[in-house]
């Protein structure tokens, strides 16, 4: 990869620390998010299971992240690499289950699904939808954080094992 441990750290910790005000306004664009219609009445936060879900991995993704800064650098917290490679997996698969669930309430919100009578919303509830937009991309940032570290973790654990050497696997075939 190019870099030394001390700059591999660093990238780790700034990553970490980037994702939590990307998870604070993810969260607080999400719960303020509210508009009234005179037509159609009030949407807001609450009427989404998706979007409760996604405040819930962005809060603790949030938490992850900040936890595991300070880990990295108070020696005793957490030393395993493997838990790191394992913890930064879960949350990326996480925050990819919760960027499916703002894509699916956007899509059927600018869309609308005809089979099944739900119209479109975001004519009526522009502002609502804007916001929205804005949540799925800061979220789909903190995701490429995550995929960046979950790639961190993944090189700290794999790269102190030696690659397997021609001699070792003709051993094994003749046995």
């Amino acid at each position: 990869m190019g870099f030394d441990a001390s700059h591999l750290k660093a990238l780790d910790c700034t990553l970490r620390l980037f994702v939590i005000p990307l998870s604070i306004a993810s969260i607080w664009l999400s719960v303020t998010n509210q508009q009234n219609n005179i037509s159609y009445g009030k949407l807001e936060f609450i009427n989404f299971i998706g979007l409760k879900y996604m405040v819930g991995i962005s809060a603790a993704s949030g938490g992850y992240a900040l936890f595991t800064a300070i880990a990295l650098w108070v020696k005793g917290l957490v030393t395993k690499a493997w838990f790191f490679f394992v913890s930064d997996q879960l949350v990326a698969y996480l925050m990819v289950t919760s960027l499916a669930a703002i894509w699916e309430i956007l899509y059927l919100a600018y869309n609308g699904d005809q089979m099944v009578s739900w119209s479109e919303a975001c004519t009526s509830f522009g502002k609502f939808c804007s916001r929205l937009k804005l949540v799925l991309v800061l979220h789909a940032i903190t995701l490429c954080c995550f995929l960046a570290l979950a790639v961190i973790s993944a090189y700290r654990v794999f790269s102190r094992f030696q690659p397997p050497s021609k001699d070792n696997e003709e051993e094994k075939e003749m046995h």
